[in-house]
């Protein structure tokens, strides 16, 4: 069986990307497409809602989006939360939630390796919170079957969220280069 060669150029904006950087506009990001990596699909079902997702060729690398506006569950936050009958979570601290919630479906456990990400880093993406998390996975068809993952949830406050899982089956200094490589593809607006 063969094998078409694998295209290196830059991916060129497709339908996917379009969507995907307007949906980041909507959460007051800005996406830049990082150089060596190219589209590829992701799940959007029930147990799996991502984005958009990007692959580095040949180096069992992947990176999959999930970007959400928390603009209007602000709103809703700031005109409901005097009404003592209203039980609310402050949107500000859903990517907490998020980010735990989608370790368990990854794993399939609740204890996993997690860091509060610190104020100097969560500043280069004009965030104003962020949790990572560094996960075993389970061998499921879904998340191609990839080993490790690295999560990443940031937030800003009353206007987004982001999640982005780095999968590989390594994680050695080459799955943390290919990590930096992508480190600034998104970046909340000042």
């Amino acid at each position: 069986m063969k094998v078409a060669a694998q295209n290196n150029k830059p991916q060129q904006p497709g339908a996917r990307l379009k969507a995907f950087k307007e949906l980041a506009e909507q959460a007051s990001l800005t996406f830049t497409f990082p150089a060596g990596f190219r589209e590829t699909v992701v799940p959007n079902n029930e147990d799996f809602s991502f984005d958009y997702g990007m692959e580095l060729p040949g180096k069992e690398f992947e990176i999959w989006f999930q970007v959400r506006s928390q603009k209007e569950n602000w709103a809703s936050y700031e005109k409901n939360r005097d009404d003592d009958k209203a039980e609310l979570a402050n949107p500000d601290s859903l990517y907490l939630g998020l980010g735990n919630a989608t370790a368990i479906a990854l794993t399939g456990e609740t204890n996993f390796f997690t860091r509060t990400i610190p104020a100097n880093l969560t500043a280069r993406y004009n965030a104003d919170g962020g949790r990572s998390y560094l996960l075993n996975l389970l061998d499921r068809k879904v998340t191609k079957r990839y080993k490790y993952a690295l999560l990443v949830t940031l937030q800003k406050d009353h206007i987004g969220t982001v999640l982005a899982v780095c999968f590989s089956n390594e994680k050695g200094p080459d799955f943390f280069k290919y990590v930096t490589q992508a480190s600034t593809c998104l970046k909340f607006k000042e």
